[in-house]
């Protein structure tokens, strides 16, 4: 995801001189091919992301389109307080970047791991919170994120993340993509976890449960047409996320739900239940700790729909 993340906003910079990256010390590899094309596009800020966050929001007072880029917490959870003083008060048109979503830094140990920031990212007034599925949701949020005019949070995984879709037409902010028909449940899905929903299906199959499969590329504004539609069609709404079930994605989904006059659906929260991992490991290895993984996912779902069955 980071890779095509660069390569759009190269794009996007050739195109307008006012696009501008800072970095918070790190990403040399990915980001070389910008700064040397764009070196005066580009700032490394040093390990000082909220200082980081507040030149951003001075270059975007100044009519820039400041993109900052850091991975895990640092961009965003270190400079909460400058995020929505700076920016989200005043509607600056910064966008910042997390790469390493979830447990991506997984053996760097919970410093690194990104497990509340859609959470609390979601809470500020009128900030889009983004985190797409695939290289080709990346792309477009990116785009997107561009396009809008004030503050924005894109959570990207780190890289190799499976391709969902072909080409996405009239991807839009605040609404999810239908993967997958199914019946009697829907899988909704946020961030590059989408691989372990889409096996976790798979798997299900095999056990004559063909749930349906959403992505939602944007937690904030949620798509509440999208879950209106589908907790009056499915029975059980399951909601996966790498995150914490606090706050998160499936905490905006039940917020909808809960208004619902007549549901049929029940909610299912899949994610890390309301704590921290104190365990070091992969990112695959934590999942399945976790209860993230296909296979884990899979056998919930499952055990679910046997106990609705009988």
């Amino acid at each position: 995801m980071r890779d095509t993340f660069v390569k759009t906003l190269m794009e996007l910079a050739e195109n307008d001189k006012n696009v501008h990256l800072i970095t918070g010390d790190l990403g040399f590899g990915v980001l070389k091919p910008f700064w040397e094309r764009f070196p005066d596009q580009f700032t490394n800020a040093g390990i000082a992301e909220q200082n980081m966050t507040s030149f951003a929001a001075g270059l975007a007072l100044q009519g820039k389109t400041v993109f900052t880029y850091s991975i895990g917490n640092f961009p965003t959870l270190r400079a909460i307080e400058q995020i929505r003083n700076d920016c989200a008060y005043h509607n600056a048109n910064v966008k910042i970047v997390c790469v390493g979503g979830g447990f991506v830094y997984g053996s760097l140990g919970m410093s690194h791991h990104a497990t509340e920031d859609l959470a609390i990212m979601r809470a500020l007034p009128e900030v889009k919170v983004l985190a797409p599925g695939d290289l080709v949701e990346a792309e477009h949020a990116t785009k997107a994120i561009y396009e809008y005019q004030g503050t924005c949070y894109l959570r990207l995984g780190r890289g190799g993340e499976p391709r969902i879709h072909e080409n996405i037409e009239n991807f839009q902010i605040g609404k999810a993509i239908k993967v997958k028909d199914g019946h009697k449940i829907a899988i909704f899905t946020t961030g590059a976890i989408f691989d372990e929903a889409f096996e976790a299906r798979e798997l299900l199959i095999m056990k004559d449960i063909t749930p349906a499969l959403y992505t939602f590329p944007t937690v904030k504004p949620i798509d509440r047409e999208t879950i209106t539609e589908c907790a009056l069609k499915y029975d059980v709404i399951v909601t996966i996320e790498e995150h914490n079930v606090i706050g998160g994605f499936g905490s905006a989904v039940s917020e909808v739900l809960a208004e619902l006059p007549n549901p049929r659906a029940r909610i299912i929260k899949i994610g890390l239940d309301d704590i921290y991992s104190s365990i070091v490991g992969s990112q695959k290895y934590l999942r399945d700790i976790y209860g993230m993984s296909a296979n884990q996912i899979s056998k919930k779902i499952n055990e679910n729909f046997l106990s609705e069955e009988n």
